[in-house]
């Protein structure tokens, strides 16, 4: 790259020269984040003067200081908040001093929202940890700080609030701060500053020093988070420009709408796009304002290419001679940020940068415990646990580790059927196999085995309660098929658990490695060229869903054998619901375990009204119309 004839200003400057710190407030319920906040917007002036009126209505209504100005009030704008005195959503605040400006987040306390927490931690500069003086360090308070330091913050003060209700007492100020930097220096928190204070009575909030801490010789929390170095832009690491969207306003121009995550760009700079690995070189820097000679990390542009090469959201605009990474199987730190545990092996929706691409997780190599930073064995991860996983993407990425760019090394994980973040995680390296292990190039593919056959190949997948049909219906279908001289073969759910799967038991976990595997057996055996009959009760949408994906558009048949509960608890021909209604059973689909029934199947057979040979005719039907099998329509 082309180096700078100046040194640029810092992303974090403002208009008027002024710094800007974005901080979090984090710690335990009712160690006083809100009012810690909104004591600072009170004393900074911040506020104007309707809302000092609201403020003073809404303390002698719904305070807690016996009307007195609640300053909490100011931040926990839920009213699910208010009723409970604790903070749910993350609220952001922008205050300013004579000497900085401020963006703060408060972030919650109770450890089901711990997942805002790392919301609130992904853009901040430095964290303001709180601890109840009467309470000491807690295992929230130490969860806090581990994801603070996993995600990258260098700066922490500790805040040790309430120390009115202490007597102001030096010796419980020292003893915490003591317990907290042993704690910190493990987890590679360097830089701690301990303020004492009282956030509701305003000490050592903006004046330093208190009247009532004359022991206390350091500076009040305003004043060090007014001068405390911020991190500068990372502007001599090697660029990376995230594109976020291709504009065409009329034939002559292509740019690439993107931000800067990286270094610095320049018109000429030589330029790799990845992951197609394209060169060119950066022809004009564009902005609604007019062109750039120069862009720093932090600023959102256009960029235009001096040649017509290929580029799309998603991909990364990197410098030539250092470009980032590509790879698809990672090692990462993920923190499981939903109340269903996170089920290995099962798909999910990947975000990293502006690319979603699908993703598995691996069981945990290891589970991080937040108190002893000892590491445990896993089999999953629940609500708030943070753990060690191998992460498989669908394809391959432009990836930085985390340690090295924020933005780069960072993703999030989404429920495919609900669209819910569920998992927040952190890049360490690729694998080696993810470069080294590729796909062998075969001279007989499927079209030549279908070829040699006479007919197409396809999973036929019959799903639905145990007791409702499958196995029979199945077992008829491959017959039927066998008579037209149609190659089959029948993966049946008990006979799979002989051998390929008899390591695994019925949790939910379990049930999705289950299907797993079969979707892996059955893709193969397509490529073989067979039409795969598969009977399992496959209680899970999301399996399913990744079952159909192993195979090409058209090439899975989805059948629900939909029997109601009541029906097949009458047949029960194997006795296993009367087993699980006396409670000998465990975690059986239907009674104490969910089924989730498809909701567009190709084909919806109802057991109880429908007979075993009608049922397999609409199946023979279906893989007539979809060109795989030589039958006509269904009869009759």
């Amino acid at each position: 790259m082309t180096p700078s004839d100046a040194p640029a200003p810092p992303a974090a400057a403002t208009a008027d020269g002024q710094t800007l710190l974005r901080f979090i407030a984090c710690g335990s319920v009712d160690d006083g984040k809100s009012t810690l906040i909104g004591r600072l917007l009170y004393d900074t002036q911040a506020l104007l003067e309707d809302q000092l009126a609201v403020l003073a209505a809404d303390s002698r209504r719904v305070g807690t200081q016996g009307g007195a100005l609640d300053f909490a009030l100011l931040v926990d704008g839920l009213s699910a908040e208010r009723e409970q005195g604790i903070t749910i959503d993350v609220a952001y605040r922008y205050f300013a001093t004579a000497r900085r400006r401020f963006i703060v987040a408060d972030t919650p306390g109770h450890v089901q929202y711990t997942r805002n927490m790392v919301t609130g931690a992904s853009t901040a500069d430095l964290a303001v940890i709180l601890v109840d003086a009467r309470q000491g360090v807690l295992t929230q308070t130490r969860r806090h700080s581990h994801l603070v330091a996993l995600l990258g913050i260098r700066h922490v003060v500790l805040a040790v609030n309430k120390l009115d209700l202490v007597g102001y007492s030096q010796a419980v100020f020292e003893a915490i701060d003591a317990d907290y930097r042993a704690f910190a220096e493990r987890i590679g928190i360097a830089s701690v500053v301990s303020v004492p204070l009282s956030a509701l009575r305003g000490d050592n909030l903006i004046a330093a020093p208190s009247p009532n801490t004359p022991w206390y010789r350091g500076p009040s929390l305003i004043a060090h988070l007014e001068s405390v170095a911020v991190d500068p832009p990372a502007l001599t690491a090697p660029l990376r420009f995230l594109v976020q969207g291709v504009q065409r306003p009329d034939p002559d121009f292509r740019g690439y709408a993107g931000r800067v995550l990286g270094g610095r760009v320049r018109p000429g700079d030589a330029v790799r796009v990845l992951p197609s690995g394209h060169t060119s070189t950066v022809a004009r820097i564009v902005t609604y304002d007019g062109d750039l000679h120069e862009a720093v990390c932090g600023q959102s542009v256009t960029l235009t290419l001096a040649d017509p090469v290929d580029v799309s959201r998603g991909d990364v605009i990197a410098a030539a001679t250092a470009p980032p990474a590509v790879a698809d199987q990672f090692e990462a730190t993920v923190v499981w940020m939903d109340e269903e545990p996170m089920l290995p092996g099962r798909g999910y929706l990947v975000k990293i940068g502006a690319t979603t691409t699908g993703g598995t997780l691996a069981a945990p190599k290891y589970q991080i415990d937040v108190d002893s930073l000892e590491h445990l064995a896993a089999r999953t991860l629940a609500l708030n646990a943070i753990g060690v996983c191998t992460l498989t993407l669908d394809r391959a990425v432009p990836f930085d580790p985390y340690a090295d760019n924020r933005d780069m090394g960072s993703f999030i994980v989404i429920d495919r059927i609900s669209h819910r973040t569920v998992g927040a995680g952190l890049l360490h390296f690729a694998l080696r196999r993810s470069q080294n292990v590729h796909w062998q190039a075969l001279s007989v593919d499927q079209a030549a085995r279908a070829a040699r056959n006479g007919h197409g190949a396809a999973v036929v997948w019959l799903t639905g309660l145990s007791g409702s049909g499958k196995s029979t219906i199945a077992n008829r279908l491959e017959q039927r098929l066998h008579a037209l001289g149609v190659h089959t073969y029948l993966l049946d759910g008990d006979n799979i658990r002989h051998g390929l799967n008899k390591d695994l038991g019925f949790t939910a976990a379990d049930r999705v490695e289950n299907i797993r595997r079969i979707a892996e057996v059955a893709g193969l055996m397509v490529d073989a060229g067979l039409v795969v009959i598969c009977a399992f009760i496959s209680p899970f949408r999301s399996e399913r869903e990744l079952a159909r994906r192993r195979v090409a558009a058209g090439e899975f048949v989805e059948v629900f054998v939909d029997t109601p509960l009541a029906v097949v608890e009458r047949r029960d021909p194997k006795g296993l619901y009367a087993k699980a209604r006396r409670g000998e059973l465990k975690n059986f689909t239907g009674i104490d375990s969910p089924y989730e029934a498809p909701e567009a199947p190709e084909v919806h057979v109802r057991s109880d009204e429908t007979g075993v040979d009608a049922a397999v005719e609409r199946i023979l039907a279906r893989l007539a119309e979809q060109g795989i099998v030589p039958h006509g329509p269904a009869r009759g």
